[in-house]
């Protein structure tokens, strides 16, 4: 009704989290009424909440695989979101096959289009034109990508905008006219800093955007998301296996990308944030779970109704001593920081905790990381002693093994320990390897018998590769969001994994790490509730006291046993 509200401000009030941005509807109002809804979005939000039963769509037809049932439920839920206009999240459970789900929508559309432009009934009411899909993942995944669909979805015409697939002058061609240029091509996969660099992306109104891996614009001040937001389509798609990583803020950029003004402007949704957690208002947490809900569709490994084969993962703390090395440097640090603490402040202070932090998560790798040193001696380290007591058995049942550190430092000198451990060389990715070799990585690792562990920077290969060939994961270092080690693990606990995964975390006890552990440990407890930032940001913000008590050595704890 022209003199009426929009839909989302309906949703927003039947949600009962008004977040109104015109005035409109007034606090006295909301208190004596009450706002129910009408048949017809009754039996859209049932559609929404059960997908089994939304007609129109036939999930896997045209596609070179089965899909699993509850794969099938997430093309038809996908599809009838796009039918109505609306954006949508796909959270599923990192390893349920979100990729294989977008795929099959990509041909769903595109076949409804087909079908549209040929004189046929068209299923459904969006148009979607002629325009290509884009899909903007990280680098580290546009081979995977284009392999899943090349053997899904040959008949699609795929085009890879990066320049480790074509060159810098095809790029700069498709820039003067990308629309005429990309007019053959069904998918168009880029890069999240290619869509903060060029302006070209801006100028074609595409048939649908997809951002896979969407937690890397959920600082909705960064650069790329303001990028991303910028970008015009008839269709929004977001996937993520971790919608809120640190806090619910977070849902913010998300939310506004794939269904723009639902949540607000950032500042009243910041605001509403604020004073749900002053007022403690759980209510708040209802009301604004009831608003995003029919917008995510969200399944978990851990129901035995989604993936009912999928083998168990347990989860292992490896407590790790100190050398007398790392004990005599680490205490040092400290010393040497306390002092500088007492004529500190500011910006100043801050940095100076941060790179306190790094360093002794460096000390507590290896004393040689910390002084910057070649040599790496095993006996020097625990974590590196803990290392090869944990591979020996691996390497007795010729089973694999999966190394995580957040260290591209450290990549290379766990590669050679581990080679002698296994008595054969395995293989290293990080930030320097090129992205056109990490495909072919990822296949030797799958297919080698004779490659039995992956060293893996987190950042570079944290997110979407499939190394089910793994059985073993190891944290060699901590992160403070649990969101970023679960993903990595992922990387082998995933659909296809035939046996079960031991995941070991290395701690050093009585050390900074410890109390990180226990920090981590909490923070996962409250992943679906408010959580406040960073956790170095929380340090930060600690008292000169509380900090050096935080990160004291407790050198009982900590020595290695002789």
């Amino acid at each position: 009704h022209a003199d009426g509200i929009s839909f989302l401000e309906g949703m927003r009030l039947l949600a009962g989290t008004p977040l109104q941005t015109t005035g409109s509807v007034s606090d006295d109002v909301l208190q004596w009424s009450s706002v129910t809804s009408g048949k017809w979005l009754t039996e859209v939000l049932q559609q929404i909440r059960d997908p089994n039963g939304i007609q129109g769509c036939e999930p896997g037809v045209g596609l070179q695989a089965t899909l699993r049932p509850y794969q099938a439920d997430g093309v038809r839920w996908l599809w009838f979101m796009t039918q109505l206009g609306l954006g949508a999240c796909l959270a599923d459970d990192m390893g349920l096959g979100k990729t294989i789900q977008v795929i099959d929508l990509i041909v769903r559309l595109k076949e409804s289009a087909v079908s549209a432009t040929s004189g046929k009934k068209s299923v459904g009411k969006q148009s979607h034109g002629t325009a290509p899909f884009l899909l903007i993942v990280p680098a580290s995944l546009i081979g995977n990508w284009k392999q899943e669909l090349d053997r899904f979805a040959p008949q699609l015409k795929v085009f890879l905008a990066h320049r480790s697939e074509c060159d810098g002058a095809t790029l700069d061609q498709i820039a003067k006219d990308p629309s005429k240029k990309l007019a053959g091509y069904d998918v168009v996969i880029t890069t999240y800093t290619l869509i903060r660099r060029a302006t070209w992306p801006l100028d074609v109104h595409w048939k649908m955007v997809v951002l896979d891996e969407a937690q890397a614009i959920k600082n909705s001040g960064a650069a790329q998301s303001r990028s991303v937001r910028k970008l015009k389509a008839s269709g929004r798609i977001v996937l993520t296996g971790t919608p809120v990583e640190n806090q619910l803020g977070d849902l913010w950029s998300l939310f506004d990308f794939c269904v723009p003004g639902l949540l607000g402007t950032v500042k009243q949704f910041r605001d509403f944030l604020k004073n749900m957690t002053k007022s403690q208002d759980s209510g708040g947490v209802s009301a604004l779970r009831k608003l995003v809900r029919p917008y995510i569709l969200r399944r978990m490994k851990t129901d035995p109704s989604i993936v009912p084969d999928l083998p168990d993962k347990t989860e292992v703390t490896v407590e790790c001593g100190l050398s007398k090395k790392q004990a005599v440097l680490y205490e040092k640090l400290i010393f040497d920081v306390e002092k500088q603490l007492k004529t500190s402040d500011g910006i100043q202070r801050k940095g100076l905790v941060l790179s306190m932090l790094i360093r002794l998560k460096q000390l507590c790798n290896h004393p040689d990381q910390f002084l910057d040193q070649r040599v790496f001696d095993p006996t020097e380290s625990g974590k590196f002693l803990s290392l090869r007591t944990v591979c020996e058995p691996i390497c007795e049942r010729q089973e694999k093994l999966l190394v995580f550190t957040q260290f591209q430092s450290m990549c290379e000198p766990l590669a050679e320990f581990l080679a002698g451990v296994f008595r054969k060389p395995g293989l290293v990715l990080h930030g320097a390897v090129p992205v056109a070799r990490r495909k072919d990585l990822v296949r030797q690792f799958q297919e080698r018998d004779d490659v039995p562990f992956f060293v893996i920077s987190v950042k570079a290969g944290g997110t979407g590769l499939n190394l089910t060939a793994a059985s073993h994961v190891v944290h060699f270092d901590r992160w403070w969001n649990p969101a970023v080690e679960n993903q990595a693990t992922d990387r082998a606990y995933r659909i296809g994994q035939k046996k079960n995964v031991l995941v070991h975390k290395f701690v050093c006890k009585g050390t900074l790490e410890e109390r990180i552990d226990r920090m981590i440990r909490d923070k996962q407890s409250l992943a679906d509730d408010v959580l406040g930032e960073g956790g170095e940001r929380l340090l930060t913000e600690m008292s000169d006291a509380e900090l050096l008590k935080f990160v004291a050595l407790d050198v009982t704890r900590a020595m290695l046993d002789d």
